[in-house]
């Protein structure tokens, strides 16, 4: 009774349209109120609880990643990466289908953020490939499927907060990220070369070496930022929040004393509005923290373990299970308070299926970023069709072919724990 009005009220209130924060206390203090009675709320408890949620180290790299995504999105650093990435890969079939991809790849080292990838060298990639004379639907597409890997190659707020909630080593998962989100990009990048031949793309000319150097060394300080990251946490010189601060005055380095793009007036309102996505994300990480201790309290997790056990299914079922329901999870929720609300109820599950809690870490992930290109709440999807001024639908439509990549690529790293587990085990 208790988990069907826990776990029901909450649904119904994020298909009211209720604030993720709003609807997790809600449900949380009206089933307290069932339990206990109007006259014994513990509000003490629910304070404290909600202080402790984000009394954390690790949260404290979400804004300093969120500060160096935005000061990496300004103008003249994504034209240098596009550039790069346009003489690197623009030669092969799919042409400006391939420099998208790369792209968004070098970005997600230094955004974390599908979003900000899908506004920000999004917005370069989608006029490029019009003036080039693409397809609209097939521009906004490959866009949109390839801002996905933002938030799985570090840095990456969600992962940072799925390993607070599930209180694994974050340098170990932002680690077990690279592999996966490689894996996505040349996944994607063979749907392109199948469509580009399909399409009768154009095709790029080959720049040269020398072309390709110069283009390097233009794009060189932008793309020792996810070096630096990457790097300075493998090596153990940095925690993933010192790197994340580390990456932010490096951004502010370059931008305003090297590219001299960046005035004090446009850095106080980055940092403003730095403040005020944190201030979004942790509110929502402390009334999940409130939902996630009365789960531990109502023993939840263990009755759902004890039940699953019950059934007496073997670990590729019920890793099928908890796949097909993350991503019923990605239609409707919003990807943070989906794994602070979801991660304490199904990783016990997960373990006892011998699944390793950063392995899963790494799968809710992927699930949730394919939720990110799905309506009815697919934030990629609204943020690529307002950058190309296209309507949804057709938008949705176009994405179609590239579900197929993400779809595999979520089987292979399910199914074979090694592409997520390999580089943590060298670093451990």
């Amino acid at each position: 009774m208790i988990l069907a009005l826990f776990v029901g009220l909450l649904v119904a209130l994020f298909l009211l349209g209720i604030p993720a924060a709003f609807a997790l206390g809600l449900t949380t203090l009206v089933v307290t109120v069932f339990e206990r009675g109007l006259d014994a709320i513990p509000y003490t408890i629910i304070a404290q609880r909600m202080i402790y949620g984000v009394n954390s180290f690790p949260l404290l790299a979400i804004p300093f990643f969120i500060l160096a995504g935005r000061i990496m999105n300004t103008g003249g650093i994504t034209d240098r990466i596009f550039d790069f990435s346009h003489r690197l890969v623009g030669h092969w079939r799919g042409g400006l289908g391939q420099v998208n991809i790369a792209a968004s790849i070098i970005f997600s080292g230094m955004s974390g953020s599908a979003v900000a990838d899908a506004m920000g060298i999004g917005q370069i990639e989608i006029r490029a490939m019009r003036q080039s004379k693409y397809p609209d639907d097939f521009s906004v597409a490959v866009t949109a499927a390839s801002a996905t890997i933002g938030p799985v190659i570090p840095p990456s707020i969600p992962l940072i907060i799925y390993a607070v909630i599930a209180n694994v080593s974050a340098t170990a998962l932002l680690i077990a990220g690279i592999l996966p989100g490689l894996l996505m990009g040349a996944l994607m990048m063979l749907v392109v070369a199948v469509q580009a031949k399909r399409l009768a793309l154009p095709t790029e000319t080959w720049s040269g070496w020398d072309a390709l150097f110069q283009s390097f060394i233009r794009a060189l300080l932008p793309l020792l930022a996810p070096a630096i990251i990457i790097g300075g946490m493998w090596s153990g010189i940095f925690t993933p929040t010192e790197a994340a601060a580390v990456a932010a005055l490096y951004a502010i380095a370059i931008t305003m004393l090297v590219y001299r793009e960046l005035t004090f007036r446009d850095l106080f309102d980055m940092i403003r509005a730095t403040m005020r996505d944190t201030a979004i994300i942790l509110i929502i990480v402390a009334a999940a923290a409130l939902y996630a201790w009365f789960l531990v309290f109502a023993q939840i997790p263990q009755v759902l373990v004890a039940w699953i056990s019950g059934l007496q299914l073997d670990p590729v079922t019920i890793l099928l299970a908890l796949n097909l329901f993350l991503l019923i999870v990605g239609l409707f929720m919003e990807t943070n308070a989906a794994i602070t609300v979801f991660t304490p109820m199904l990783l016990p599950v997960a373990v006892t299926a011998g699944v390793d809690p950063v392995h899963f870490g790494i799968i809710m992930i992927l699930n949730l970023m394919i939720g990110l290109l799905t309506p009815p709440v697919g934030m990629v999807l609204f943020a690529v069709a307002k950058v190309a001024d296209l309507p949804l639908n057709k938008v949705v439509r176009a994405i179609v072919p590239f579900y197929l990549p993400l779809f595999i690529a979520l089987l292979l790293v399910t199914y074979v724990p090694q592409i997520s587990l390999l580089l943590p085990g060298l670093f451990r």
